[in-house]
């Protein structure tokens, strides 16, 4: 892992994206270059052009798509379907670049497109070749005790097995040695909570001196798995945490990107929203939308707006509870617009409004959040920003109806609020284009 503007980011799918980015530009080219007519010196710009745009393009959806994240690339349906989401893309991608660029071959449409599948093909079968040869992997040895050796096994194993193999447990009583160490060709080291006070520093300085990386438990498990270990938090944590800061100047290009952002999504969306609403008022009686309290930054309320997509009145002789799969209350209209989120657009105008962000934390009703906070340490951490339309916790975990997914979408949130950047971001923004087209995580 290495990191980018302070989140830690995959380094072997890194380059990886570098390679295929690349790949797709020179196969793009020489098949434009080579199909097309006239002068050399035309075909060589014009190509480039093409080639260029095209692959940048190609570059900036796929991410967003999944077809980076590790757990999509040991995977093979989630590949396939990923990669065929990718392909109706660049198809469309292509059309557009065949009106805006003068290209003269005929039929070079499709040649460009299977030119790309292939590239993709033969990479991806490459890249599978080098994991399961194990030319990738790191050995990692872990120190500690036998919880401690299972939890290092959970975090390689949930995200990236392919990228680390435990090769080596040792028990904290008996220390390190970085010369066996070496001689295993141990990459680095994972040492646990209860033998951070048995192993002399000395030995952990030495380990490093000869290029072994040594970790803690918590560091490393933050790194692996994105999301903050809530069983680890003191009262103290966020003020002493790396990378969180909320200055002004930071506050403020915010606030300029969310107006900008919310202008032109109310804009493109505006046809969108519009038909959401007849519908809605066809479909079942009550008005088109609702509004409910939220948490927001420091703990004060505001009034949430949504597409209504529940039956009028739905909690009545309930009280407030959590969304079910097939909820009886969720109307036709209203299992549709919440499985695209189209009833999340109205809450551009809390956007526009600064009580809410594009990216942060999801609002959580008062009755929730009062509950949530006597049961889970760290809860009303999450509202020292503003909330959000999209978060890390939503592209990253499915929706949560219980006590024990609040706890693990509190541990996304938290990674959040401490690495937050433009980086992140624009990450999230990307990523959410996924959620979105494969309905992850709806209800």
């Amino acid at each position: 892992m290495t990191r980018i503007f302070g989140h830690y980011v995959s380094i072997e799918m890194l380059l990886l994206w570098c390679a295929e980015t690349a790949l797709s530009f020179v196969v793009i080219y020489l098949l434009l270059a080579s199909g097309s007519g006239g002068t050399h010196a035309t075909i060589d710009r014009e190509a480039l052009r093409v080639a260029a745009s095209l692959a940048l393009a190609i570059g900036c959806i796929a991410p967003a798509l999944g077809l980076y994240r590790p757990d999509v690339c040991v995977e093979t349906r989630r590949l396939v379907a990923n990669s065929a989401a990718v392909g109706a893309w660049v198809v469309a991608m292509l059309a557009l670049f065949s009106l805006l660029f003068s290209v003269p071959a005929p039929g070079w449409l499709p040649r460009a497109l299977l030119a790309w599948l292939f590239s993709l093909l033969a990479s991806r079968a490459i890249f599978a070749l080098v994991l399961r040869w194990d030319l990738l992997a790191r050995r990692i040895a872990v120190v500690g005790s036998s919880l401690d050796w299972a939890r290092a096994r959970e975090a390689v194993s949930t995200r990236q097995g392919a990228f680390f193999r435990i090769a080596a447990t040792i028990p904290g009583a008996e220390g390190v040695e970085p010369e066996a160490l070496a001689r295993d060709r141990i990459w680095g080291i994972v040492v646990g909570a209860s033998a951070r006070a048995a192993i002399p520093p000395g030995d952990l300085i030495r380990c490093k001196c000869r290029g072994i990386r040594v970790f803690n438990e918590i560091e490393f498990r933050e790194r692996q798995l994105q999301r903050v270990e809530l069983g680890n938090l003191c009262q103290d944590w966020l003020a002493y945490a790396d990378g969180f800061s909320c200055g002004r100047v930071q506050d403020g290009i915010r606030r300029a990107a969310d107006i900008g952002f919310a202008l032109a999504l109310l804009v493109v969306a505006a046809p969108m929203m519009l038909l959401a609403a007849v519908a809605i008022k066809l479909d079942s009686r009550g008005p088109v939308f609702y509004r409910q309290e939220r948490v927001g930054r420091d703990g004060h309320g505001f009034m949430l707006v949504k597409f209504r997509s529940m039956t009028r009145d739905a909690e009545a002789g309930r009280g407030p509870c959590w969304a079910a799969e097939r909820d009886e209350r969720v109307t036709r209209v209203g299992r549709f617009i919440r499985r695209v989120r189209i009833d999340e657009l109205p809450q551009l105008f809390n956007v526009l409004r600064g009580e809410m962000s594009m990216i942060g934390p999801r609002p959580e009703r008062p009755h929730f959040v009062a509950r949530l906070a006597e049961v889970i340490p760290g809860y009303r951490d999450r509202a020292y920003v503003k909330p959000g339309i999209t978060g890390w916790a939503q592209v990253n975990f499915p929706y949560g109806a219980s006590i024990e997914d609040a706890r693990m979408k509190l541990a996304y949130d938290l990674y959040y609020v401490k690495h937050r950047s433009v980086f992140l971001d624009l990450l999230i923004l990307l990523s959410t284009l996924r959620v979105v087209l494969f309905q992850e995580g709806s209800r």
